[in-house]
């Protein structure tokens, strides 16, 4: 799979969800450039060296990004405490995208816990 299999799930995607998760698969490819997109577990998901690093959803009342460990989202409580969430997943609206400030902080803790 690859990033043209990003392409066509975004395609598959309604608006608003199609907009804001474009946004913010575009800022995913500011903060890792390089990163390889293909799809995972059915999500667009972004890897580096073979380690998933991020992936997104659109889901019928929200959007959803994964950091692909169950010990990232606990590390950014204070940081994530306006949104819906999981041990796995981190929710968001469907019509704004998560803020790339935080964005670059799951993706550095993430990559941190790889290393």
């Amino acid at each position: 799979m690859s990033k043209r299999d990003v392409d066509n799930y975004l395609k598959g995607v309604g608006e608003p969800q199609r907009s804001t998760l474009q946004k913010l698969r575009v800022d995913l490819e500011k903060i890792l450039p390089g990163a390889e997109q293909k799809i995972s577990y059915g999500l667009p998901t972004f890897f580096i060296d073979e380690s998933p690093i991020a992936g997104f959803g659109a889901f019928k009342k929200h959007c959803s990004y994964f950091p692909f460990s169950g010990s990232v989202l606990c590390k950014l409580e204070e940081e994530i405490s306006g949104y819906g969430h999981t041990k796995s997943s981190l929710h968001f609206s469907t019509s704004k995208s998560l803020p790339i400030d935080l964005l670059k902080k799951l993706v550095k803790e993430r990559q941190r816990q790889i290393k």
